[in-house]
């Protein structure tokens, strides 16, 4: 179809489109069931149609076959008439130039010959000067000039010159050819009144020097007719002196004065000084042109003068013979007198239309191949149909499987949560009660396996959400630095007992506040640390947070990483590679859809760097495949599900960014990757200041002004130890050496509080920490700073062995985290925390706040539930009651009630707890439009909050709580951020 349309044009083509539709729509479809259908189609009846059908494709394609023949002929005319007229215009500018030129030089002879005295022109300089200026006339053969000479000056004019004037009459009667010419033969001119001998010439028309151009026919007119009009005149083609050939001579007037443009004849004759001619070669001028056009084997070009409409006299002509058909272009040389005309055919004939008859033909074999296979195509359209309603009702089916899959989800979800929440929650309570050291350690060991095997459910769970499409992500205001924090904590003991060095370095130039989903985010830099350090057994896991113009624009940021710059001193594989691929780093950007640009969005760059093991080439491919495994010995040895990196890439992408890596094997690897958050301003509308997550409060009062010293060789470790100690607010100064350390302290401009000294430097040489300690007591102008030495768990007990009895420096412990920081200084230096609590206990003071002297009532179908759920919230001093049913739950908050708050389950037996929510608010709402406010001491509006609390995580539950009238939603096991978060804007709300 798409080949038939373009041959028959766009209007064809539509046409043809048009009718094929009907024909394939109506012809088909509508008489399939008529006919078809009911079987009423006899044999003869499928004959005529076949017949008609034959006749019709055959009359269409002659159709055709004549319309394209014709379309190829008009093309052809087309094609010549642009080729003519292109030749045309180039003949006629070329002419103008030339034109142009010769009437500037007829200028130049009226300046320099008549009007100065002697004249500055003789026939040498006018033919050196004609010779080199005979590029910027390519036309012409040459140029000549006669002078006006009257009849009583011609005695003294000869004398003058030196010879005598000749006739030009004589020369056309004989047709002198080039041999035979000779100017001293010519006879002297005949008496008249005037004359108008050449006496300047080109030295190609040298010859004509003498000659009378008034005693020629052509001579005479073009002359008289250039000097009453003032204007360039041509003659008619003539046969050249010598050359024989065909040309035309140019004629202007030179006047002595200038004229004006209404000037009369007889003025112009009597102002006229001489003539200046310009001979056009024309044969050789068309030659020209055609060599430059690199054409004339194609198209045959003639050039008529037709100013005698009955008699055209030629100037070009071929005598190839070409195509029958021709197109005419009009030639305007400046001469309104003289009309011109170019003639333009194709030398080869038109070839045979093959296009057309191979069209035709093709289009009629197709007609013939449709009307033979018309039936097999209405049994495959019956066919289709009913593949078409098996394939509705496979779709049925499989939209059914998906939602049974969905249900599945949420109750393999809850059944699976709700004994752990039990599990969880009693281990939390035990590590509440008295226990000795050992009870206390097996409790943790339970609390681990607990969580691990919590975090292994969440993974399959996510797992299934992604493939089910149901993962999605909240929009809550958030401090990324605590998350980071919090995730430091979650891997300090593990990557302490290996001697892993962990740190963790936030960008300045990253926002405090963000908007983006926590949860999610704390998951990816979990499921990436969490490798690192499993694979991990030396050196050091190392996560940097930048914006992503940071990395495109600072040489800093972008500067390979060598064993001198990394944290540990062990070497790394190239943070670049990691990312180079990117979109954002792409040549569309410069940092194309991830731009930061707007202060409403920040795009981030994380990159979690090791030292570990590396991932082997042949597993790099298929590293984010869920389910994979690098191998069976690493497998066993490390254990893992292997969809930890699937699921993180999977939600990197539903946070607008990529995620890439780089690894070599004994080296280690480097896990990259771009999120977009919002920018969280405290100002912003979208998120109310009491639900930010993990809020920072760690630029305490009492470090304010404060200044520490960090002594550490090793830039990327010291930038790391500044960034948490700046955190607190205290000033950091970096000193790479004790040398460098003591002539710092010893500077009376800076008053230095603390000197942290990395592990490292302290054991390299034991005299020298000596010999510092020992210089720092004896500093009298100021009060010797308190010392601290970064270690890591591995080396504690060295570091506390090499410092006893010299001052006993205090032990800070990596990993660094600004909480533990801060509580390490305070207790050091004897410094009393003034009120401000630390940020992990933020969530359980402001939880006692808000639930101490409320009543609340809890209802679960699980006793355990209950009673964990119960000594939860009584922990925070609130008063709790009990129930295990809905019906229950209607009839305790009946109003008038007490209670202040329910936390409801979502799955129980005869009512669940949506059914519940809507019966409360429809008790509630009746019991508003229809009690009066005196009834029930002075509550205008009853609308107890009610806290969704279930161990089911999918999305579409949540969507279910606010849509049956529930006001907040908490999963089991309780987690403390959440449960603030929740409870504070429910309290506040109502």
């Amino acid at each position: 179809m798409d080949t038939n349309m373009s041959f028959l044009g766009d209007g064809g083509g539509k046409m043809w489109l048009k009718w094929w539709e009907k024909i394939r729509g109506f012809g088909i479809h509508q008489h399939y069931y008529q006919y078809i259908g009911s079987k009423k189609v006899k044999r003869a009846m499928w004959k005529k149609l076949f017949v008609a059908w034959l006749v019709g494709w055959t009359m269409l394609s002659l159709c055709i076959f004549c319309c394209m023949s014709f379309q190829a002929t008009e093309k052809r005319r087309e094609t010549l008439a642009s080729m003519c007229d292109e030749r045309a215009r180039m003949l006629q500018d070329q002419f103008n130039v030339s034109m142009n030129h010769i009437q500037a030089l007829s200028i130049l002879i009226s300046t320099f010959h008549h009007a100065k005295s002697p004249s500055a022109i003789d026939q040498r300089t006018f033919a050196r000067y004609t010779e080199r200026t005979a590029f910027e006339r390519p036309l012409t053969s040459g140029v000549a000039y006669a002078v006006r000479v009257l009849h009583s000056e011609r005695e003294q004019f000869e004398k003058q010159q030196g010879w005598t004037i000749k006739r030009m009459d004589t020369v056309e009667e004989k047709q002198v050819h080039k041999d035979d010419y000779d100017p001293e033969k010519l006879e002297p001119s005949h008496i008249q009144e005037e004359y108008a001998p050449v006496i300047f010439a080109q030295d190609t028309l040298s010859h004509v020097i003498s000659v009378d151009t008034l005693s020629g026919k052509e001579d005479r007119e073009n002359v008289v007719r250039a000097r009453e009009s003032g204007k360039g005149v041509l003659t008619a083609p003539f046969r050249l002196l010598k050359t024989n050939r065909l040309g035309v001579i140019l004629t202007f007037a030179v006047y002595s004065r200038d004229l004006p443009s209404n000037a009369t004849p007889n003025e112009r004759i009597q102002a006229t000084n001489g003539y200046l001619g310009g001979v056009f070669d024309v044969e050789s001028l068309v030659e020209k042109l055609l060599q430059q056009l690199a054409s004339k084997q194609t198209v045959i070009v003639n050039v008529y003068d037709i100013t005698n409409h009955t008699h055209h006299i030629p100037m070009y002509s071929s005598n190839v013979l070409g195509d029958t058909f021709y197109h005419v272009s009009t030639l305007n040389f400046g001469d309104p007198f003289r009309k011109h005309e170019m003639y333009c055919r194709f030398k080869q004939k038109p070839p045979w239309p093959w296009l057309s008859i191979t069209t035709s033909i093709g289009i009629l074999v197709i007609a013939l191949l449709v009307g033979h296979i018309f039936y097999a195509t209405v049994n495959r359209i019956a066919k289709v149909e009913d593949d078409c309603r098996e394939m509705r009702e496979l779709k049925k089916r499989a939209e059914a499987a998906d939602v049974a899959k969905s249900q599945f989800l949420a109750t393999v979800s809850h059944e699976i949560r709700t004994p752990m929440n039990g599990v969880l929650g009693m281990l939390h309570m035990l590590m509440d009660t008295d226990l000795d050291v050992t009870q206390q350690e097996f409790v943790r060991t339970a609390q681990v396996s607990g969580k691990a095997l919590m975090s292994l459910i969440n993974e399959v769970l996510d797992q299934a959400k992604i493939e089910a499409g149901k993962l999605e992500l909240e929009a809550v205001l958030f401090d990324l630095r605590a998350i980071l924090d919090d995730v430091l904590s979650l891997f300090s003991e593990k990557s302490q007992e290996k001697g892993v060095e962990l740190g963790v370095y936030v960008s300045d130039q990253v926002p405090e506040l963000l908007i983006g989903d926590p949860g999610r985010f704390r998951q990816i830099i979990t499921n990436l640390m969490g490798n690192s350090i499993k694979f991990t057994d030396k050196g050091h896991v190392f996560v940097t947070v930048h914006l992503v113009e940071e990395v495109v624009y600072s040489t800093k940021v972008d500067k390979e990483s060598t064993s001198e710059n990394t944290l540990s001193g062990f070497p790394v594989a190239d943070s670049r590679r990691s990312w180079e691929g990117f979109k954002a780093f792409s040549q569309e950007g410069p940092l194309g859809s991830f731009s930061s640009s707007s202060n409403d969005l920040i795009s981030l760059i994380i990159s979690v760097e090791d030292t570990g093991e590396g991932i082997p080439l042949e597993a790099q491919p298929r590293i984010f495949t869920p389910f994979m495994k690098v191998g069976p010995s690493i497998s066993r040895k490390h254990g893992g599900t292997g969809i930890g990196l699937s699921i993180s890439k999977y939600l990197v992408r539903l946070m607008n960014g990529e995620i890439g890596f780089v690894s070599k094997p004994k080296v280690g690897s480097t896990f990259t990757f771009i999120t977009v958050f919002a920018n969280g301003l405290p100002s912003s509308n979208e998120c109310k200041t009491q639900q930010i997550i993990n809020q920072p409060h760690l630029a305490s009062s009492e470090f304010e002004g404060m200044t520490a010293m960090i002594i550490d060789h090793r830039p990327v470790r010291a930038k790391v130890s500044r960034y948490h100690i700046q955190r607190l607010g205290i000033h950091v100064e970096m000193v790479s050496d004790f040398n460098q350390g003591l002539s710092a302290l010893t500077n009376e401009n800076m008053v230095i509080n603390m000197v942290l000294i990395e592990q490292e430097v302290w054991d390299k040489d034991s005299g020298m920490s000596s010999h510092f300690v020992n210089n720092i007591g004896k500093i009298v102008h100021v009060i010797p700073p308190k010392m601290f030495i970064l270690v890591n768990s591995s080396s504690s007990s060295r570091a506390m062995t090499v410092t006893s009895g010299v001052h006993n420096p205090a032990v800070i412990t990596k990993p660094l985290r600004a909480s533990m920081l801060a509580a390490s200084l305070q207790h050091a230096m004897g410094v009393r925390n003034k009120g401000t609590p630390r940020n992990g206990d933020l969530p359980s003071l402001s939880l006692r706040h808000l639930f101490r002297g409320r009543r609340i009532l809890i209802v679960d179908d699980n006793s355990v539930n209950r009673m964990v759920a119960a000594a939860t919230l009584k922990k925070y001093g609130a008063e709790v009651v009990c129930v295990s049913s809905g019906k229950e739950a209607i009839s305790s908050l009946k109003p008038p009630h007490q209670f202040d708050a329910c936390f409801m389950d979502i799955q129980m037996p005869e009512m669940d707890g949506f059914e519940a929510t809507r019966t409360i608010r429809d008790m509630e709402l009746s019991t508003n439009n229809e009690v009066s406010v005196d009834d029930f001491d002075n509550v205008s509006n009853w609308h107890v909050p009610i806290v969704a609390m279930t161990a089911d995580v999918i999305q579409a539950t949540q969507e279910e709580c606010l849509k049956c009238g529930m006001d907040g939603y908490v999963s089991k096991p309780f987690e403390v951020e959440q449960l603030y978060r929740e409870v504070s804007w429910v309290f506040q709300s109502s």
